[in-house]
């Protein structure tokens, strides 16, 4: 489970403390809602679904695939599926591939999604051997699922332009300065990312 609305108050109102800039954004745009998604096979499942395409179609695909295998939950049922079954239900080419390579980790019992490790670099290490799965998904899975309060994806494209909007700078900073930025705002680093997509488009001051 991710960061519940307490543990996000508790963690934004403490950046508030080390930033002052972030106690002003709080102000304007207020705490955000907890983003919330299950833990397990089925989430990341349906990220390799959901990617390049709009969450309307992912939904249908998902739908189509639920029916297909009887369960889209299951890895067994996805890993005994024929292609012409997956591409029927939507998949692409490379997305069976993807949802095979997870299907495969999670039933092989190489990839514990129950017991990934504590370490968050690490449990990334794990999650990315997945096909399709790459460092922003499992940052994601890792932050919405689990719940990790300080996991910082510092590559989201919408962190980095709302840091930077919040903070005051010019242009939008590097991957590479967003990290730096961050090193002072740990163990609440999560908090900050979810902060930061939900102050996205809010109106900032003229002048």
């Amino acid at each position: 489970m991710g960061l519940s609305a307490d543990q996000l108050r508790t963690s934004l109102d403490a950046l508030a403390v080390a930033e002052p800039a972030f106690a002003t954004a709080i102000e304007r745009a207020g705490y955000p809602e907890p983003r919330i998604r299950d833990r397990g096979y089925a989430t990341l499942l349906r990220t390799i679904v959901g990617q390049q395409v709009s969450v309307a179609a992912a939904t249908s695909i998902w739908n189509k695939l639920d029916a297909a295998l009887g369960d889209a939950t299951d890895p067994a049922a996805l890993l005994a599926a024929s292609d012409d079954e997956l591409r029927g239900a939507g998949l692409s080419r490379q997305k069976q591939s993807y949802a095979r390579s997870l299907a495969d980790e999670v039933t092989s019992g190489a990839l514990d999604l129950s017991h990934l490790p504590e370490n968050d670099e690490e449990a990334i290490k794990q999650l990315v051997r997945i096909k399709g799965i790459g460092r922003w998904s499992a940052e994601i899975y890792l932050l919405f699922a689990e719940g990790r309060p300080d996991v910082w994806p510092a590559g989201d494209l919408a962190v980095q332009i709302e840091i930077g909007r919040i903070l005051g700078h010019e242009a939008r900073p590097s991957e590479k300065l967003v990290r730096e930025l961050a090193e002072s705002w740990r163990p609440h680093r999560g908090a900050a990312a979810i902060f930061a997509w939900h102050h996205y488009g809010t109106p900032m001051p003229v002048g």
